[in-house]
């Protein structure tokens, strides 16, 4: 199922990444840790870079952007404990759930592409 992803499915992919940039950008107001530097702007940075390379994603699609999400999202995952914002449960939750759907969408997303069936004649 997964080989045979059209151009559609990788753009809801890339709308979910949206979602999820949008989430991890607007969190630090809304769970409240606005007030912790490294939390707060990891989110903010990471956020927008998420958001904004899911939306050049949908215009056109270029692996560089899905490895990039998956760098980004790699890196939300790991953030935490790397910032030493480990102890602040909303965002370091935050960061590892965008993080991980970041990173599974847009690595699924390349796998797609680069892993087609072999045609036959």
């Amino acid at each position: 199922m997964l080989k045979s992803l059209s151009s559609d499915n990788r753009a809801a992919f890339d709308v979910v990444n949206i979602i999820a940039g949008l989430g991890l950008l607007l969190s630090p107001w809304y769970l409240g840790y606005a007030a912790e530097t490294y939390a707060a702007w990891n989110a903010w940075i990471v956020g927008a870079a998420v958001t904004l390379i899911a939306v050049a994603a949908l215009y056109t699609f270029h692996q560089v952007e899905e490895w990039t999400n998956v760098a980004l999202g790699l890196w939300s995952v790991i953030a935490p404990w790397a910032l030493g914002f480990s102890a602040l449960p909303a965002a370091m939750w935050v960061h590892v759930v965008a993080g991980l759907v970041v990173a599974v969408l847009a690595a699924v997303s390349l796998w797609s592409t680069t892993n087609r069936p072999l045609s036959t004649a």
